[in-house]
This record gives structure tokens, sequence and C-alpha cells, in this order.
């Protein structure tokens, strides 16, 4: 069993905690909250106690899954390697690319495993989709289309830490484009909106919406949409147009049962909520592919690499969006 440490107890921590005790492979061996109260609340649902944040790296842990605020993540990534300790750490490695070139060279050489928390890599549909395109069932790929669409705006607070919609939303789907296309993007463009909520946008200088069109060297042309508010749902798709057909992976719904009446035909039950549902199976292949690293040795199947180079181009997209053109990714990035 590996004995595994949570570091922060926010709502993606407990998700991955409750995931992570119900493992098979694994033993949730402890919390770590810096406010005590949320890590004796989900300690005492999951039965586990909790400690500081160096108990996580003591000789009782074999793994440590971080899921702190963001400005901490480099640091426990550090911390992790230096003491051994495989690490799975959320998403982003921070918001400043520099300090993230910092933490590359501070682990440099590392034989720990170290995976980034990109779970839809890990879903489904979307690694099905992925692999008959890399099987060639729909030829020479030319195009792809990633929509991701959050259910509702999230709460005024989440915004004072989330670093911006490109750093915190749309790194996601860089990511995603990156492991579907199976090459980097040389260039890209973005534009984005304060559609939903402009005055608070305004104040806060973020944004809502955005669209952000990339291409590789070889001329693939990707789309990526996102939008804070889809009041229909949460709405996750990735379309891949190849010059012999097109693959989809579609949004999920808690059931597949259609209704005709007089006054509508074809009606569904809604999307699944938000993340936690929609991507709950990602999430737990994604423990797997962890768990698979530090047992077999295995690559991590998110690398420290990947969450660098999607913030390089959450960066190289903001620079666009500044100067409102398309650039080249290369003379984008800090």
């Amino acid at each position: 069993m590996i004995r595994t440490a949570v570091l922060g107890c926010g709502r993606i921590g407990r998700m991955h905690a409750a995931n992570i005790a119900a493992h098979p492979r694994a033993r949730l061996a402890m919390l770590h909250d810096l406010d005590a109260a949320a890590a004796k609340a989900v300690a005492g649902e999951l039965g586990v106690p909790t400690g500081s944040a160096e108990d996580a790296f003591g000789a009782d842990i074999d793994a440590v899954l971080v899921a702190t605020a963001t400005e901490t993540h480099a640091d426990f990534i550090e911390r992790a390697v230096a003491a051994g300790k495989p690490v799975l750490c959320e998403k982003p490695i921070d918001l400043n690319p520099r300090r993230v070139a910092r933490c590359a060279e501070a682990i440099a050489g590392t034989t720990v495993p170290v995976q980034i928390g990109f779970n839809r890599r890990f879903d489904p549909g979307h690694r099905a989709a992925r692999d008959a395109l890399r099987a060639g069932e729909i030829g020479a790929l030319q195009q792809i289309v990633v929509t991701s669409r959050d259910p509702a705006m999230p709460p005024r607070a989440y915004y004072a830490a989330a670093g911006g919609l490109m750093r915190d939303m749309t790194i996601h789907d860089f990511d995603l484009a990156r492991f579907m296309l199976g090459a980097e993007p040389v260039e890209i463009f973005a534009m984005a909106g304060r559609q939903t909520d402009p005055e608070l946008m305004a104040e806060l200088d973020d944004h809502d919406s955005a669209m952000i069109l990339m291409r590789t060297a070889d001329g693939v042309q990707c789309h990526i949409n996102n939008a804070r508010c889809a009041v229909y749902g949460y709405d996750q798709r990735v379309e891949l147009l190849g010059d012999a057909g097109m693959l989809v992976s579609d949004n999920r719904k808690p059931h597949e049962l259609r209704s005709y009446t007089a006054a509508r035909s074809e009606a569904a039950a809604p999307y699944e909520f938000f993340f936690g549902e929609r991507y709950g199976e990602a999430f737990r292949a994604q423990l797997d592919a962890f768990f698979d690293s530090i047992e077999t040795g295995a690559p991590v199947q998110a690398s420290f690499e990947d969450g660098q180079r999607a913030l390089i181009l959450a960066e190289a997209a903001y620079r666009s969006l500044r100067e409102g053109q398309m650039l080249r990714v290369e003379d984008a990035a800090p």
C-alpha cells in the first residue's frame, strides 16, 4: 500500500483524499491544510490523522499529493523531490514562468516521479479519441476543436488566486490540445471577453470568455473556446478532423434516456454538473497512472515539462491578447 499524504483540503483536495482512501493500492496516511478546521473536517470524514506539511515528507510517507494554493506548488514539488517522495501536484505549477523554470532547475535529473494534475488526459472518451487518431482511423490530422465551458461563474474570492482565465481554466485545454496534437503549437492568436459579468471582470482585470487559435509547424489547426458560464451545464467536448474522417469525445450525462412529448423532442438529462462529476473517472485513472509510475518506474503521463509548456502557451496567449495579433510562441513566451 502506497502511504500517501494530501496537502490541501479545499474542494479538489477533499476529492483527491476520498479517491486515495478508496484506492486498492494506496492508503491515505495524513492530511494537511493551513486551515486546521478544514483539515480536521476531512480527516474526520475519512478516518485519518492530520499533520504538518513537514510530516508529509517524513519516513512514514511514500507519496505526496499537492492540492494547496498555487503559490505553494513549486515549493512543495521541490521539497518532495528533495525528500525522495513521488509527487502529484495540481496545476498550474506556478503562475510565474520564471518560478517554474527555477523549479525545473531544482529538480533536474531526478528519478523521483513528478506528475502534474492534467486529469483530462485520462478521460476515457478523450483518450479513446487520441488512441483512434494515433491508430490512423481518421487519416492525417487537420483540425482540433476543444470546447470547455463552466456551468456558472466561480465566487469572487476564487478569482483573486486563480491567476487569470488562461492560466487557470484554459491551461487544461492547452495541455489537452498538446496531448491530442502530439506536436508543439508554434503560432498562437487569442481573444477574450467580459460578457457574463463585465463590471467584475474589468475590476479584476480578468475575462470570462476566450477563443484561442493555434497552429503547429506542419499546419494542423487548433481552436480552443472557453466560457465561465454556460447556462445549460458543464460543456466539455473535443473534435478531431482528419482527411479520412472525424472523431468526437462528447459530453457526459448521468444517463442516456431521451423523452419525446408534445412539448419537446429528444429531451435529455442535463450534463454532469461540474468537474468532479464529469471527470470522476479521469481523476481516478490519473491516480492509477501515478501509482503505476511509483510501482513500476514507468514515466509519468503528465510530466513537469507538460505543466511548464502549458503555462508557456498561456503566457503567449496573454501577449497575443495584449498585442491583438497572431504571434510565434517562441517569440511571445517570457
